[in-house]
């Protein structure tokens, strides 16, 4: 099934969030071992367009369960740079 995860940042989060990003990348480039599969994955940005202010994943996984322990694993949840997390179901339509 997929699912679709939805991160914004805490205010004032970029310093942390740029000082955990080769780490997240890391844990991102090998979801296997997380029963995770990314379909799609990428920062969410500012009205300028440059400026990262969340993360936006689409992943296949066996259920919610499997997601939520994903996210709680990765390194920018652990080091509290997200404000606000929703992960929902997703059916893929086009694309």
């Amino acid at each position: 099934m997929l699912f679709a995860i939805h991160a914004l940042d805490r205010p004032g989060a970029l310093d942390t969030r740029l000082a955990n990003y080769d780490a997240h990348k890391a844990f991102l480039s090998d979801t296997a071992p997380h029963g995770v599969k990314i379909v799609m994955s990428g920062p969410l940005v500012a009205e300028d367009g440059t400026t990262m202010i969340g993360s936006l994943f689409v992943v296949e996984a066996e259920n919610l369960a499997t997601v939520e322990r994903f996210n709680a694993a990765d390194p920018f949840h652990k080091a509290g740079i997200w404000e606000r997390v929703s992960i929902t179901g997703f059916i893929r339509r086009q694309g």
